[in-house]
């Protein structure tokens, strides 16, 4: 096999779906506007294959593109949880597009391209490949997060995210800069071997600037400013997109770059993910109290669960690391069912967001409550439901690490995040009911269904499915 072809050939997914947006948005610029929902069935089947694509039996690990990119266990499992984010977040916005009357085919060919750009940032090798990613998720996902123009609070939303994603990206592109200036050379690996000696302030300076451009597109405290408005102002589709695939492309990353750029800089940034960590914990579980908007309180939620997602990268070792993608894994299913449930919840023409439009939701629609109260339950880590597994397998990675103060700091801030979540439930069975919800299509259903199952189910299967993944693809990282 030519060089050329042994590239190409690992860079399966990233090609069907380059190719994919490009067709679909010729077909949907010259097609009528009757046939816009064609392009959305089509970029599902274009992100179907490039998932297929993934498990194409082309050996262990590859690095292709001049050392630009790299094939490995770990980028192919964080890949196919970006896809599955992708593709649920297509199938489960159709009727909510039209509905909104902005069922435009631009909007499945940007969810196509962002998708593009968070395989080629997982994949990412070296600092121009990580900026590249970076940059063609992030000019996607600003459009598309504004893509409501006639609503005031959407088109306030993509212009906040658009501001403070233009300040990380320049903050992440000067500490690469350093880092490059620094060390010679652009490559992780590269860097790794220029830092065996010992690192200068200005490494250490570009460590900093870059995981805080990374803290960023992760909502990490304390650059997590722009997630609340942004998911209540965004079109719940995107909101659900935002809390999915472009969360897990994010966390992918930063676990890539520290790991295998920085191995000996452990100490250092150690202490920058352990402070994220304690502060995402601390910010998500106590400003979501006050919360009366779901979609808020989704996203102080998502900061929370970033924060523990962190407890198992400060370890810096294999359990830590499959103890990130076990936790992104279950994290992604109890997302994808919230968001299921929260795109259910529509009074005639209008969708609510108010936490009290669900009272007494038990005795109206007993299949939905049961399905947000098992996601409530999950998210607050309640056994036997797969939130408490990816809890246990970050905080036993934690304490196996030595790192017991944030393994009891992750512990009490999951007991005060469950107030909130339990006060969901007390609304849905106690309360009583408000004007029940209209019926919803069979995909939104058929997501709620296969979550909420999944998320019961975890400990028999997907469980020891996913574990055994995930540590067999953490291996690749060392």
């Amino acid at each position: 096999m030519t060089s050329l072809a042994f590239d190409l050939a690992h860079s399966l997914p990233e090609i069907v779906l380059a190719l994919g947006a490009l067709t679909l948005l010729m077909l949907g610029a010259f097609w009528a506007d009757k046939r816009d929902w064609i392009i959305t069935e089509c970029a599902v089947i274009v992100m179907g294959l490039a998932f297929l694509s993934i498990f194409y039996p082309l050996g262990d690990r590859a690095v292709i593109w001049d050392q630009a990119f790299v094939d490995d266990s770990f980028g192919r499992f964080m890949k196919a949880l970006v896809l599955i984010g992708s593709i649920t977040t297509l199938v489960v916005s159709r009727e909510y597009m039209a509905r909104k009357q902005i069922d435009f085919f631009e909007f499945p060919v940007l969810v196509l391209l962002a998708t593009l750009g968070m395989c080629m940032l997982v994949s990412a090798q070296s600092l121009i490949a990580l900026y590249l990613g970076l940059e063609l998720m992030s000019l996607a996902l600003y459009v598309i997060a504004a893509f409501n123009r006639d609503d005031v609070r959407a088109s306030e939303a993509g212009l906040k995210y658009f501001v403070l994603g233009a300040l990380s990206s320049g903050m992440l592109l000067y500490g690469a800069s350093l880092l490059y200036g620094f060390a010679g050379t652009v490559s992780f690996t590269g860097i790794a071997a220029a830092l065996q000696g010992g690192a200068s302030i200005g490494v250490i300076f570009g460590l900093v600037f870059v995981l805080a451009g990374l803290a960023f597109k992760m909502s990490i405290a304390p650059f997590h400013m722009w997630t609340p408005d942004v998911y209540e102002g965004s079109p719940t589709p995107v909101t659900a997109f935002f809390a999915t695939a472009a969360k897990v492309a994010a966390v992918a990353i930063t676990v890539r770059i520290v790991i295998t750029a920085f191995p000996g800089l452990k100490p250092q940034w150690q202490q920058i993910v352990v402070f994220g960590a304690i502060l995402s914990m601390a910010l998500g579980s106590f400003a979501a109290i006050g919360q009366t908007n779901i979609k808020r309180l989704m996203a102080y939620s998502s900061i929370g669960h970033m924060g523990f997602a962190l407890v198992g990268l400060a370890t810096g070792d294999e359990q830590g690391v499959a103890g990130v993608m076990i936790y992104m894994a279950i994290y992604l299913l109890m997302s994808l069912g919230a968001f299921a449930a929260i795109l259910s919840m529509r009074v005639g023409d209008r969708y609510v967001e108010n936490i009290g439009d669900l009272a007494g939701l038990a005795r109206t629609n007993g299949f939905m409550a049961f399905v947000i109260a098992t996601m409530m339950f999950s998210l607050a880590g309640i056994p036997p439901l797969a939130g408490f597994f990816a809890k246990w397998y970050v905080f036993v990675a934690a304490i196996k690490g030595g790192l017991y103060g944030l393994a009891v700091v992750g512990m009490l801030a999951s007991t005060v995040a469950a107030f909130y979540y339990l006060r969901v439930v007390k609304i849905m069975y106690f309360d009583e009911p408000a004007r029940p919800f209209d019926r919803v299509n069979w995909e939104v259903k058929a997501v709620m269904a296969v979550a909420g199952l999944a998320i019961v189910l975890f400990a028999a299967f997907p469980g020891p499915f996913v574990a055994a993944s995930a540590q067999a693809a953490a291996k690749s990282l060392f």
